[in-house]
């Protein structure tokens, strides 16, 4: 089965909100490395003018895959995740997600090209806090192959 190219342009429904816990900051940063203190150490983070402490910059790939998960879960989509492979990702900031925030992502597809007998989809989830604030943009590009 080909990616059904109709689903460019669809946007999903809003996930429920995800309140990004300290504990889950501090568990992120220790398993990616992170080394600045305001990613584990609240005092640290208020220091440096944050309200709790600071997540690390591929944090969104949390709440994100709850966006993800909606794309393959989609019926007709031709989207087998034995056959995804994630090809690219990016992140684009307003500001740094802090501990305490409660965030909401929406998954827009942006992007479906044919290459070969593979696909590439790209896929934005803009994530905002309580407020309606725009935090972050994660894109995903997944590149689906055909059936061999």
């Amino acid at each position: 089965m080909t990616v059904n190219p109709e689903l460019q342009g669809r946007v999903f429904e809003p996930t429920a909100p995800y309140l990004v816990g300290r504990e889950k900051v501090r568990e992120f940063a220790r398993a990616v490395f992170a080394v600045n203190p305001i990613n584990v150490d609240v005092q640290a983070a208020r220091d440096a003018g944050y309200a709790d402490i600071v997540a690390p910059p591929t944090f969104a790939i949390v709440v994100q895959e709850k966006t993800l998960a909606q794309l393959l879960a989609e019926p007709g989509s031709g989207i087998e995740l034995s056959h995804v492979l994630h090809g690219e990702q990016r992140f684009s900031y307003t500001r740094p997600i802090v501990a305490g925030d409660e965030l909401t992502a929406t998954l827009t597809v942006t992007s479906v090209k044919a290459l070969g007998g593979n696909a590439m989809v790209t896929a934005e989830s803009q994530m905002t806090d309580a407020a309606g604030d725009h935090v972050v943009t994660a894109t995903s590009v997944l590149v689906v192959r055909g059936d061999a």
